[in-house]
């Protein structure tokens, strides 16, 4: 998961009016006639895909999955209708966020449909799940109070969510060091599973990732080491085998528009490169 800055800019006024419209009738409608007008509105949330793959650089805004040979959802992060909030409780949901942008996460199917983990046959991807951490306010359509509640799933969307999360030297997601208490823990450990962060092909391409970067830095080092043995080595490495030609493409490979960032920065890390990580998405936000 990486952070995924929101840039209405991005999104056309004829887009934006449409969701507006929609989002009026619904308010002026009776309950029992919420649920059925939203599913043919479908068309409303499915316009604005293509803007929200501008904003992650067409990536999965959960997983950093390109999926460029599969259709991604606009999933809605906090329910449009039911939400599960445990194996034997749901509720409404949140029908009056069933227009609001943003509420919209662009995600790959597998994350966003409930499937099944090839390799342990569990049942995984979000659904209607959104649970909330114990003792938190529940936001309703008469008190729409989402901002005071504590949803257990992170929203890549926060950066303070994002900075629970990171790729571990196996490839699979767990917590920060910044994961502080066993609440933390378990948003971060409900959240892998909700949204099938680690099925066996997203790590596998996580570890692809992390080898590439590991061959970069070792032949950064080997070419170091060679430039110390005499000042002949050194003048032709610093001629022929320039180190920064492989130091721009380390850092290329950090950057928000490149697959699986997060797994490129988790392997500088353990090398002990992490300075090379460039984090352009949170060039604009207060961190």
């Amino acid at each position: 998961m990486i952070y995924v800055p929101r840039d209405p800019t991005l999104i056309p006024e004829r887009v934006l009016k449409v969701a507006e419209r929609a989002q009026a009738q619904l308010e002026a409608l009776p309950p029992a006639e919420r649920s059925a007008f939203i599913e043919k509105k479908s068309h409303v949330w499915r316009g604005f895909a293509r803007y929200l793959a501008k904003m992650s650089h067409e990536k999965c805004w959960y997983s950093e999955s390109g999926c460029v040979q599969s259709f991604k959802d606009v999933d809605h992060y906090r329910p449009k209708k039911q939400a599960k909030r445990s194996e034997t409780e749901a509720d409404d949901g949140y029908p009056w966020l069933a227009f609001s942008w943003e509420n919209f996460r662009l995600a790959a199917q597998r994350s966003n449909q409930v499937n099944r983990d090839e390799n342990t046959n569990e049942s995984v991807g979000k659904g209607a799940w959104f649970p909330l951490m114990q003792g938190s306010k529940r936001a309703t359509w008469d008190d729409r109070c989402v901002a005071d509640e504590r949803p257990v799933l992170l929203d890549p969307a926060r950066v303070a969510d994002v900075r629970l999360i990171e790729v571990t030297a196996t490839g699979k997601m767990g917590p920060t060091k910044y994961c502080l208490g066993q609440c933390e823990r378990t948003r971060v450990s409900e959240t892998v599973k909700m949204l099938g962060l680690d099925l066996p092909g997203l790590v596998s391409a996580r570890q692809r990732a992390m080898r590439l970067v590991q061959e970069i830095v070792e032949l950064v080092e080997q070419n170091k080491s060679a430039a110390e043995l005499s000042a002949a080595a050194s003048a032709f490495v610093s001629n022929h085998l320039r180190a920064d030609n492989q130091l721009d493409m380390l850092q290329r490979l950090t950057t928000p528009n490149q697959p699986f960032a997060s797994a490129a920065r988790a392997q500088l890390k353990l090398m002990g490169y992490e300075d090379l990580c460039l984090r352009t998405e949170l060039a604009e936000v207060a961190v």
